[in-house]
This record gives C-alpha cells, structure tokens and sequence, in this order.
C-alpha cells in the first residue's frame, strides 16, 4: 500500500478545513438573517399592539360619523388581528428554522433533501423546500385546484 505523501495529507487537510470553515460561516450568515427578521416581525408586532393599548381605534370609533364610517375602523381592527396573526406564524417558522440550525438540519429541502440555496433562504429564511421542489408542489397545487373546479 502507498503511503500519501505529506504534501498530499496537507493539501487534504486544507480542504478539509476550508469545507468546515464555508459551512460555519454559512451558518452563522443564515442565523443572523432569522434572528434579524425575527427582530423586525418582533418591533412590527410590538407596535401593532401599542395601538390597541393606547387606545387609537377607540379614537376612530369616537369619530364615526355614520355606518360607513364604523365599518372602515372594523375593517382596519380586522386587518391589525390579520397582520398579528400573520407575524404570529412567521415567528412560528423562525423560530423552528432556528431550532434545525441548532440541530444541523437547517437549509435542507423536505422533499429531496439537497441544500436549500443560500439566495432563497436570504429572501425567505424558513422555507423549508428548495426553488424546484417549491415550484413543483405550487403547479400540482394549482393543476389539483383547477381538477376540483
């Protein structure tokens, strides 16, 4: 049996480091971006609900002047309670996507399991299957619809 040279074990041992470094790093871009969107949803949120608290829709239902005026304050209550709930789930999402890059499963498609691009994970940080797998269950989704129709 030939014994590798040491030029050779250290060449090996370089890329071996550098692959560990390229997914440290990786990591640590990715944990930045949800805890940064996780910190925005968080101050939306915050601020959603400051304004039940202060009381600025009772504001607007003192000013109502007619139905059509009381029907504009329930429609801005119902989008507030809609874009809480939305800021609810994201966070939901963010904070399992924190818990797999705990776990070293994080960026990795459910459906066929390659590495989620770091492009696609920038824009949305929880997704949870790649641009093609996506893009495949989105048309079965839409062919199924239009087969229920």
């Amino acid at each position: 049996m030939k014994r590798p040279k040491k030029a050779d074990i250290s060449q090996s041992t370089i890329a071996s480091n550098q692959v560990v470094e390229d997914k440290t790093a990786r990591i640590e871009r990715l944990r930045k971006i949800l805890l940064e969107k996780r910190a925005e949803i968080l101050k939306e949120a915050k601020e959603e609900i400051k304004k039940f608290h202060s009381g600025e829709n009772k504001q607007l239902v003192e000013t109502v002047l007619d139905d059509g005026d009381l029907s504009v304050v329930d429609l801005a209550e119902d989008i507030s309670l809609r874009q809480l709930s939305f800021h609810r789930e994201t966070l939901m999402k963010i904070d399992t996507a924190l818990q797999k890059l705990r776990e070293e499963t994080y960026g990795f498609c459910e459906e066929c399991g390659e590495e989620i691009s770091e492009r696609r994970l920038s824009i949305m940080p929880f997704a949870i299957y790649c641009r093609d797998c996506q893009e495949h269950k989105e048309t079965v989704a839409k062919i199924e619809q239009y087969n229920a129709d």
